[in-house]
């Protein structure tokens, strides 16, 4: 029997340090090449990118962002996926530097309820959203797999009037074949797992408890395609280690998976070092200042151009839209990074759970909808992919080739204007007026476009769950 435990040898910090010392080197010339290379949709190489992220010319940096808008609209369009984190459980054997989950941590530990659960489903529900990213920390006798999975099954169960959560996306530990097959059993969308660093020395020092082992945490999307999870998603935690080191690791784990299993990242997430309870910033030498976090975004979505990629309420809201622009395609929106924060909130008690870390940006989902959509962004709430079998090669046949944004513009309208009729308020629907019909006209070929406001049509009389 095979052994599910592999060292991460794909992850080569030799070669990094090779790929970043060429990317030095790079003219002028030779950068404008890169991005005139990044638009044929292609991807980019560890060099290419390499190069990018030294670029310190404000002309070639505008050009550098200009492509990655260019390649996100003409992928996705202009819709934006917008989502809710959902912390369950907050007990966690490892002491990890960065986190105020970390067991060294003093104060009450807290694990829903399926009751509670469902309270916090229904707050979400009630706020417009349709899909989630279920979060826990590592325990597993107060977090078991089999706790992760009932969940999964309550939300699923839970409604609120006529609405549900479509797509449940899991952000756990790394574990086993066995449990990840237990995890698509239960309907999961998208397995996330951050790396939080790919710098092994930096990993140990980050580390202790059962996470520290870093062969086994950098190897889980290995046990996860093993176990028929077909949609993965990878992100580090910038602020612990050299920014330039960490995004052209992530990118040799994106190359890595693509080749390996045909199916390259379904998203990559940006997470930036917070303050969090017992945990002070000054002792991050790395942290990353606001400048270089936008040559992340847009030199991945240069070399990435086929996936999702996610920006979280970590950053403050002016910000945050300047790095929407580069070439974010889903979002979150009213987050709350506490457990049993939702349902608090709603009911105005006085119970406040000692979150993961500091949030920014402290807008509700529909403040934020309103804010974006003179930008001409079109909030989307679709699922349809996950639910019509279009995941892991299948998204991935449409997403490198830009057919994706045949499915991705309607769907976007059809779950807008749900949410328009059932949530927003009066002033996002006078808002989204104009919004939606300029991205109407953007619809082709002709059939489709008269379809999808057929389609938007039966929803303002009452239809639901409508998609392509």
């Amino acid at each position: 029997m095979k052994t599910e435990r592999q060292e991460a040898t794909f992850i080569d910090e030799q070669r990094i340090v090779e790929v970043l010392e060429a990317g030095k080197r790079y003219s002028p010339a030779a950068i404008r090449d890169v991005v005139s290379k990044s638009l044929e949709l292609k991807g980019l190489d560890l060099e290419e990118l390499a190069a990018l992220l030294w670029v310190d010319d404000p002309e070639l940096e505008h050009e550098i962002y200009s492509a990655a808008r260019k390649i996100k609209e003409h992928i996705y369009g202009k819709r934006l996926v917008f989502f809710a984190p959902l912390y369950v459980c907050n007990y966690c054997v490892n002491n990890c530097k960065y986190c105020g989950y970390r067991a060294a941590n003093d104060y009450p530990r807290r694990k829903l309820t399926m009751e509670e659960i469902s309270q916090e489903i229904k707050a979400i529900l009630d706020m417009g959203h349709k899909r989630i990213a279920l979060e826990a920390g590592e325990d597993p006798v107060n977090c078991p797999i089999e706790y992760i999975t009932e969940a999964m099954r309550q939300i699923y169960a839970t409604t609120s009037g006529n609405a549900s959560i479509r797509r449940i996306n899991v952000n756990i530990a790394a574990t086993t074949v066995d449990e990840y097959k237990m995890l698509k059993d239960a309907g999961i969308g998208t397995y996330v797992l951050f790396q939080e660093t790919y710098h092994r020395e930096t990993y140990k020092n980050m580390h202790s408890g059962p996470k520290a082992d870093y062969d086994w945490h950098t190897t889980a999307m290995d046990r996860a395609f093993a176990a028929g999870i077909d949609d993965v998603g990878l992100g580090v935690l910038y602020g612990l280690y050299d920014w330039r080191f960490e995004t052209v690791a992530l990118l040799m784990h994106a190359q890595y998976l693509d080749k390996t299993y045909g199916v390259g990242p379904h998203t990559i997430s940006f997470p930036r070092l917070r303050a969090a309870y017992g945990i002070s910033l000054d002792n991050f030498p790395h942290l990353v200042n606001d400048n270089d976090f936008k040559r992340i975004v847009a030199s991945l979505r240069l070399s990435v151009p086929y996936t999702g990629m996610i920006l979280s309420t970590r950053e403050e809201p002016v910000f945050r839209e300047e790095v929407i622009a580069l070439g974010i395609s889903q979002i979150s929106a009213g987050s709350m990074v506490g457990v049993g924060e939702y349902s608090a909130k709603q009911q105005r008690d006085d119970h406040s759970d000692t979150p993961q870390f500091d949030v920014g940006d402290h807008r509700g989902l529909d403040e934020i909808i309103h804010d974006l959509l003179p930008d001409g962004y079109i909030p989307s709430f679709c699922t349809a992919c996950y639910r019509t079998g279009r995941t892991g090669e299948n998204f991935m046949a449409l997403a490198k080739s830009a057919h994706i944004h045949e499915m991705c513009q309607p769907n976007a309208l059809l779950t807008f204007q749900e949410y328009l009729c059932d949530y927003a308020s009066p002033a996002t629907r006078q808002r989204a007026i104009p919004a939606i019909e300029k991205a109407l006209t953007e619809i082709e070929p002709e059939e489709l476009r008269k379809e999808c406001v057929r389609r938007l049509e039966r929803i303002k009389t009452g239809e639901r769950d409508l998609y392509f």
